[in-house]
């Protein structure tokens, strides 16, 4: 007996994502694939992997079968890598928004280092204005920013456009004879812009009761009902309400986020920014 790669991998999708269908998107095979991989493991070693309910836990032999999975699954694609690109390798410079990094990055980069673990990636988090004068300084090689609109940065590789949203307790707009309080970060900010602006075409008032650069501090702000932010809809937490408002005077404009990169020969540079344009364009 043998574990084959597809079959770890699909098992630990479904361990990182905690659902059938999500672990499907990230192997790129059906969810009835993936469904049929997680019944040959577990005819495989005779015992269930997972406790199906609401939600997916290991087992106890799941628990043990984890550190395997991981162990193998990446000495396989470290070996793949050694022989297939045994170019990539060097340093890679890769700046973003702070917000960004909470959301997306962990699964990017752990998915991009387990293919090419020779290639060291030095990451900052910062401002889109001050990684935009960063990246025109060389310090790196690239950037993801927020926009207004794409041809801010006529030059960017476009990555995608979201739909803003805002967010927290509807009440808070309910209350037209009150300041709206709102959870921002500091300016320049598109989010924070995009926010003021649609208010003051609305003819409210507002207040800044909480204001961070931290993505993670404006959530718990939120959540503890000291105001309403705007954010992505693709980064709004499942547990924070999205505010549906009747009024079109509300509507919050479109975001833009792209890639900026120098023109490089450097291919573990440009393999990184595939990878990354590819993964969040996904």
């Amino acid at each position: 007996m043998y574990f084959d790669q597809l079959t770890l991998e699909c098992f630990l999708a479904v361990y990182e994502t905690g659902s059938f269908t999500r672990a499907a998107e990230k192997v790129s095979r059906t969810q009835s694939a993936v469904s049929q991989q997680i019944a040959k493991l577990e005819s495989q070693i005779g015992k269930p992997v997972f406790m199906r309910g609401r939600n997916f836990h290991l087992t106890t032999e799941g628990e043990l079968l984890l550190t395997y999975a991981k162990k193998i699954t990446s000495l396989n694609r470290e070996a793949m890598d050694l022989f297939k690109n045994p170019e990539l390798q060097g340093e890679v410079r890769f700046g973003l928004p702070e917000d960004f990094a909470s959301v997306f990055l962990s699964d990017v980069l752990s998915e991009y280092v387990s293919f090419h673990p020779r290639i060291m990636l030095n990451i900052e988090c910062d401002l889109t204005i001050t990684l935009f004068e960063r990246f025109k300084n060389k310090e790196f090689d690239l950037v993801l920013v927020k926009m207004n609109r794409p041809e801010d940065f006529p030059n960017g590789i476009d990555v995608w456009s979201e739909t803003l949203e805002w967010v927290g307790n509807r009440e808070f707009l309910d209350k037209s004879d009150q300041p709206i309080p709102l959870v921002l970060s500091p300016s320049p900010c598109v989010y924070r812009s995009r926010a003021i602006e649609s208010l003051e075409n609305a003819g409210y008032k507002w207040r800044v009761v909480f204001c961070s650069h931290s993505y993670a501090g404006k959530i718990a702000a939120v959540k503890a009902g000291m105001g309403i932010t705007v954010l992505p809809r693709n980064m709004v937490p499942t547990d924070l309400e999205i505010i549906k408002t009747k009024k079109d005077s509300l509507k919050l404009y479109d975001t833009h986020i792209s890639l900026l990169k120098h023109h490089s020969q450097d291919i573990a540079v440009n393999s990184f920014g595939e990878f990354v344009v590819e993964r969040l364009q996904h």
